[in-house]
């Protein structure tokens, strides 16, 4: 597979949007000069910066990593029907902190719901920089064990445990325990 180059497609979505470097950065609320090292490579943005800057494009990452991805109107999937929204995500960005993989069941911005598939390996974490996007979003922790960040309250949630809020609220999940955790969650509207 060829190497995703983020910062010929970022550009090429700004140019679109007929955006200079400057309104795409006060619309998504980052530094100027960061948009202007991601476009020329001298930069890869973490997820958080990356989720930030497309929402000022009104682009989700799916949408970003494969832009040609349409509506197939199936309804069952199996497992390797899922889209992997990670694969690419690990060979731009640099030093994840541990393994996480998200796959999504079929079209999410046809249903305006983005159903995830989660596995975070031992020590995975979404960033020091808290998660932040418009809507509302929920799961179930399948296996495992996964700590969960919204405001200013943190829990570890073990399997069979849930949450549910809005996810304008600052958030973070991480893989404090030593085995993987497996989340099944959903957002709306989908946000990846």
């Amino acid at each position: 597979m060829q190497d995703f180059d983020v910062g010929a497609r970022l550009r090429e979505l700004r140019s679109a949007a007929g955006l200079s470097q400057r309104q795409l950065a006060e619309g998504s609320g980052v530094p100027h000069g960061q948009i202007s090292m991601i476009e020329t490579g001298r930069s890869s943005p973490s997820v958080a910066s990356l989720r930030k800057i497309l929402g000022g494009l009104g682009v989700t990452m799916s949408q970003f990593f494969e832009p040609d991805s349409g509506s197939s109107g199936a309804v069952f999937f199996t497992p390797a029907e899922l889209r992997d929204l990670t694969s690419r995500l690990y060979s731009t960005f640099e030093g994840p902190a541990g393994r996480m993989s998200l796959r999504q069941v079929g079209d999410a911005r046809a249903h305006n719901l983005q159903i995830l598939h989660e596995r975070y390996e031992a020590g995975a974490d979404t960033g020091e920089t808290m998660l932040q996007h418009h809507g509302s979003e929920g799961g179930i922790v399948i296996s495992g064990e996964i700590e969960l960040t919204v405001g200013g309250e943190t829990r570890i949630l073990k399997a069979g445990d849930s949450f549910l809020f809005a996810s304008n609220q600052p958030h973070r999940f991480r893989n404090v325990s030593g085995r993987e955790a497996v989340v099944v969650s959903a957002c709306t509207p989908p946000y990846l």
